[in-house]
């Protein structure tokens, strides 16, 4: 049987698509839109510098909405002219190598959070994403930049290395050798390259970047919810397994989604030539 692509379906009610401002933060705003959720790091006079505040302010959301059935895709991005210029400098001058280490793993845990909710995490970098931002965004599912973003890890100018998880997503997204060059050197690069290099998936004009953003959440928000964790969950697992181990994990997620109630929804909508209407069931 082929199958031919359809019309999006979008899955929202009039309700749905009312937007709501949620939750009760200081440094990061939620509105949600149907089952897309918007967080805005919003800090822009500091260039949304990554404090130790956000990071615990965007912990507590994510595991707030960790099985929240409404919410299927997360879209992350920053107030002003940065999507988050890096860490708070002020908090890591003080350090010394036990409190360094116990500020790098409360920031891997929240990457590792982002990474592993069952949900679509999107990157919208809509201006500098330095340092700490740039892991950040390493850590979610898609990244996507407006023209104008700048990216990079510039920790070595400052006598120290990425301590969120870059120097280890980085060189399994766009390989070691790239990978150094950027950490090695700390020079920042333009969207359009970090898109050459594979690190980000598009690139819009600033005028269309949040509009074809959610256009692509909406997009992926119409798909079977559960479905689409499984799917993540295969790639994430799959990556640090051999191929063998990979493809058996992959064959017993396929043997559960057939058992769902979406999995029956989705065909026989289909069959009949009708948008599904998916219920993470």
């Amino acid at each position: 049987m082929t199958i031919l692509p359809n019309e999006p379906a979008t899955n929202k009610t009039s309700s749905e698509s009312m937007t709501v401002t949620t939750g009760n933060y200081e440094l990061i705003k939620i509105a949600q839109d149907g089952f897309v959720a918007t967080v805005t790091i919003d800090r822009p006079d500091a260039l949304n510098a990554l404090n130790k505040q956000i990071i615990a302010e965007l912990q507590d959301w994510t595991r707030s909405v960790w099985y929240d059935d409404t919410i299927r895709v997360i879209i992350i991005t920053g107030a002003g002219k940065a999507f988050i210029s890096g860490a708070d400098i002020g908090e890591l001058v003080e350090l010394g190598a036990i409190t360094g280490a116990r500020k790098s793993t409360v920031g891997q845990h929240l990457m590792k959070s982002l990474e592993n909710i069952p949900k679509v995490v999107i990157a919208a970098i809509n201006g500098f994403a330095f340092g700490g931002g740039l892991e950040l965004a390493l850590a979610c599912d898609i990244r996507v930049a407006s023209e104008k973003a700048r990216m990079g890890l510039p920790e070595v100018k400052l006598g120290i290395i990425p301590g969120y998880g870059g120097t280890q997503r980085l060189a399994r997204l766009i390989g070691a050798g790239r990978a150094k060059q950027m950490i090695f050197t700390g020079e920042f690069y333009t969207a359009d390259q970090c898109k050459e290099f594979g690190l980000l998936q598009e690139v819009w004009a600033p005028d269309e970047f949040m509009a074809k953003t959610k256009e692509l959440a909406e997009l992926i928000a119409s798909r079977g919810p559960l479905a689409v964790a499984a799917a993540k969950e295969c790639i994430n697992r799959g990556l640090d397994m051999p191929l063998s181990n990979g493809n058996d994990f992959e064959k017993i997620t396929f043997g559960n989604i057939s058992a769902t109630v979406d999995m029956h929804e989705g065909l026989t909508a289909f069959l009949e030539k009708r948008d599904p209407n998916f219920k993470g069931e």
